[in-house]
């Protein structure tokens, strides 16, 4: 019997088993190095409202764009 189809089945269950794992271990404590969730929230507010300023200069240079005369 050849068991090199088991490999092929037994490969993406391992992998289901392993995503479940790393996603539990997700939710413990923090390490050092690590940044806690308040910073991190701070850092995505800051990366957000500069994207939203880029987003207005943006559209605010293609009014003036899209009004020249051609």
């Amino acid at each position: 019997m050849e068991w090199s189809w088991l490999l092929v089945l037994v490969c993406p269950l391992m992998m289901i088993f392993m995503m479940f794992g790393m996603k539990g271990s997700h939710s413990h404590g923090h390490g050092q190095g690590q940044a806690s969730p308040s910073n991190v929230d701070q850092g995505v507010q800051q990366q957000l409202s500069e994207l939203r300023e880029q987003n207005e200069l943006l559209r605010r240079e293609v009014e003036k764009l899209s009004r020249k005369p051609v």
